[in-house]
């Protein structure tokens, strides 16, 4: 059994109970600069355009405030209400589980889907009902373009990583799927830096008023994030 501890100051952001036991369990502690500033924002229905590190939390600043908006509302449960949009399989997975231990105390279906595996599984899962669903772009213009997912019904948008989207050449697909979302909606916009073309793209995405959070820019990773170099040969990779 999981050792609950008071999380006074995950408390005083506004979380709904559910969620506080949920982040007990986890272990969770104190939240981090980016997600005292973004928690409350988020909760308040603000557009945020949040610039911080790798590995700083990004995913419960905005994940938490999604969970508990959606808590809180009249809902058809089999429709997407909120996207999450991410450049790798990998990251893509990490905030699918984030999002089932934040949620674990509440009813939402999640799912995630992405490109280099079988998409039945995933076509499955959106046929059953998902409210939350984490996306590389590729997977989810196809399953758009096959009929299997309507953005018509989000109301929650979240753009992650956007620095290594358009590092990674996503921007076209970025709009394309921009493009299908409702134009009431709320959007949320995380990147590790603000670049010029990353600043254009955030104008396309977030309303006038937006919330803007900036938590160390001049670093892209976390103090706490090791990395390493590796050479190889071009046979070997």
């Amino acid at each position: 059994m999981p050792t609950f501890v008071v999380l006074e100051h995950f408390i005083e952001l506004g979380i709904a109970q559910p969620i506080i036991d949920a982040l007990s369990a986890q272990g969770y502690t104190t939240p981090t600069p980016i997600q005292a500033q973004a928690i409350p924002a988020a909760l308040a229905h603000n557009d945020i355009l949040g610039t911080a590190q790798t590995g700083t939390g990004k995913t419960a600043a905005f994940s938490i405030p999604i969970i508990q908006n959606l808590m809180s509302s009249t809902r058809d449960r089999r429709t997407i209400k909120a996207l999450i949009l991410t450049p790798t399989r990998e990251l893509a997975l990490q905030i699918d589980e984030s999002i089932a231990a934040y949620s674990s105390n509440v009813k939402i279906s999640h799912a995630v889907i992405f490109g280099g595996v079988s998409q039945n599984p995933q076509v499955d899962a959106i046929k059953r009902g998902v409210e939350i669903m984490t996306a590389t772009p590729g997977r989810l213009l196809d399953l758009m373009q096959q009929g299997f997912i309507s953005l018509k019904d989000i109301e929650y948008f979240v753009l992650d990583e956007a620095d290594q989207m358009l590092d990674m050449g996503f921007v076209h697909d970025i709009k394309k799927i921009i493009a299908k979302l409702p134009q009431k909606r709320q959007s949320l916009f995380f990147s590790a830096t603000m670049p010029e073309n990353i600043v254009a793209l955030s104008k396309t995405i977030l309303k006038s008023d937006y919330k803007s959070i900036t938590i160390r820019p001049e670093q892209a990773t976390a103090d706490k994030v090791e990395q390493s170099l590796y050479f190889v040969s071009k046979k070997d990779k």
